[in-house]
């Protein structure tokens, strides 16, 4: 028998969004000296533990929200010194871009590198001071609608079931959380975001999403090479390097931290038509780059993860509210990409949300109401006209390649915009050539000093989950993957995903096996999106599973 409660708001998911929306509606209500029940669930074993992001903070919305938050102590503490730009030429050489050439967007005076998962910790620390409820380790698993088709709630997972779906001993049912107004900010690719834009046709009449594969690592350095709020990003090497392995787009970024630590990773963009491709391997081999090995060399690498980033923005973005609802946030995919930041964005929608929904629950008992208000606050706010502003970014990279379209994009975002919208209407997934259009990729084999294999990566991210639980990665036609997966693409998913979650195993007689070692999947959401088939779909595990981020 499931237990259920009710709160006024239920937020599912505790990252910059989620947890600004709980903030905001709190102090509204401790202002107004109005009783209101809020709660946040996460599906992580803390909050933070999820959260993965480059990264680099404008602090803009934190300003907004609580306005003395140095003297709060939160965790943004190293100020961009210096930006610097590099088009890297092949695996030797690299040229710096003058900055007066780089569009303004990308500068970064006034911006922090730091932790988003430390950010998103001491976030909840305050809303819990504020009087929200905050519940890790309890995943959203579905939606409860109500009799009139509005979302009344969500219901959290069960646990203790084995892989077939049967009680073991340890068996705990969850509950349901019923809600007025539930808030959906699961970050990119969220599996009950998904559900509900195709549920209310969200995205009726918009382009379609965009997508990238973040992959991320944390070093410790030489303290003589280290730099206090360097930020280096670039592009070229080793995605677009040869037109025969298929040229693919992104950019990696490298930032000097504190405590003599580095974040270097790279953003591959999801899509590329090259199945032989794997956006890890093209990471490690980036590392060997002079460029980015002068710094690593001699350091240690302490961490590793991966995430999606929803990166199609303006064009993309779906309406926001439905029946009893919101969606926010990278769920809805808020982030800018022309400043490749979605922190500030993703906690302005949550604040806008929160004072649409305060001028609702503070004249009414009722709820299920379509916020239709929202998009008004929205479009009045500053994350609108941000967004809107560079709508032409990403379509522009991905139409006409990184010289057009990088000259294109310093004229739209540093002299004139133009007076048009660039359309980039074809999803990541349906993007895959033939395998026989290209030859197999030569990478080479990881060196452990710069670059490394998959089953160590994983390894310091921390990941786990109970082996003996149903399946996470589910998928409609078992069939495909050493079907048309295999014979048309050569089963891309062994190659796409970051953790070696998916792999084609010889068998006996030269049989073929698909295996699936969910226990090593870093919740990155990447499948569900590149999988040319989409024939696989990616729901929440038992609660508490996935990474377990520390700083990243």
């Amino acid at each position: 028998m499931r237990e259920s409660m009710e709160f006024d708001v239920v937020i599912v998911g505790a990252g910059p969004a989620g947890l600004s929306t709980a903030c905001r509606l709190m102090q509204q209500a401790n202002d107004a000296g109005q009783e209101l029940s809020v709660c946040v669930v996460e599906k992580g074993s803390e909050v933070g533990a999820h959260i993965l992001s480059g990264a680099v903070v404008e602090p803009r919305a934190l300003n907004e929200l609580f306005p003395d938050w140095k003297e709060m102590g939160a965790p943004l503490k190293t100020e961009v010194t210096e930006d610097r730009i590099y088009l890297l030429k092949d695996d030797q050489k690299s040229s710096k871009i003058p900055n007066f050439l780089v569009p303004k967007t990308m500068h970064n005076h006034g911006n922090y590198i730091a932790s988003v998962g430390n950010l998103c910790r001491w976030l909840a620390e305050q809303a819990e001071q504020l009087g929200v409820e905050v519940f890790p380790g309890f995943p959203a698993s579905y939606i409860i609608y109500g009799d009139d088709g509005q979302v009344a709630g969500i219901g959290t997972g069960d646990m203790g079931l084995d892989e077939e779906g049967n009680q073991k001993d340890t068996y705990m049912p969850g509950m349901d959380l019923l809600a007025k107004y539930t808030v959906f900010t699961e970050g990119c690719r969220g599996h009950l975001g998904k559900e509900l834009i195709a549920k209310y046709q969200l995205n009726a009449g918009k382009d379609a999403q965009h997508y990238g594969i973040g992959i991320k690592e944390l070093w410790d350095i030489d303290p003589a090479k280290h730099e206090p709020g360097l930020v280096l990003h670039g592009t070229g090497w080793p995605l677009s390097f040869k037109e025969s392995e298929g040229g693919a787009s992104g950019g990696f970024f490298l930032y000097h931290a504190e405590d003599n630590q580095v974040v270097v990773g790279l953003i591959t963009d999801l899509n590329y038509d090259n199945p032989h491709l794997s956006p890890f391997d093209e990471f490690q081999r980036m590392k060997h780059h002079p460029l980015i090995a002068d710094t690593l060399t001699g350091g240690k690498r302490v961490s590793y993860g991966a995430r999606a980033i929803t990166k199609g923005g303006y064009n993309a973005l779906p309406k926001m509210s439905m029946p009893g609802a919101l969606l926010l946030g990278c769920d809805a995919g808020t982030l800018n990409f022309s400043k490749i930041k979605g922190t500030h964005t993703a906690m302005k929608s949550g604040m806008v949300a929160a004072e649409t929904l305060f001028e609702v629950l503070k004249i009414s008992n009722e709820g299920g109401q379509n916020l239709t208000a929202y998009g008004d606050n929205f479009k009045d706010s500053w994350v609108y006209e941000e967004l809107y502003t560079s709508r032409n970014f990403g379509p522009a990279l991905h139409k006409y390649g990184t010289v057009i379209g990088s000259a294109l994009n310093y004229i739209d975002q540093n002299i004139v915009s133009l007076p048009f919208t660039i359309h980039d209407n074809y999803p990541d997934y349906n993007q895959l050539k033939s395998a026989n259009a290209y030859s197999p990729i030569d990478y080479q084999k990881p060196d452990g000093v710069l670059s490394f294999d998959k089953p160590s990566s994983v390894f310091l991210s921390n990941t786990n989950h109970e082996e003996s639980q149903p399946c996470h990665l589910q998928l409609s036609d078992y069939s495909i993957p050493l079907g048309k997966n295999l014979i048309m693409f050569d089963e891309p998913a062994q190659r796409y995903c970051p953790a070696g979650v998916y792999e084609v195993i010889e068998g006996e007689k030269g049989s073929k096996q698909f295996q699936i070692n969910s226990q090593n999947c870093l919740h990155c959401k990447t499948c569900d999106i590149k999988d040319p088939t989409q024939n696989i779909t990616w729901v929440t595990p038992e609660g508490g599973g996935g990474p377990n981020y520390p700083n990243m």
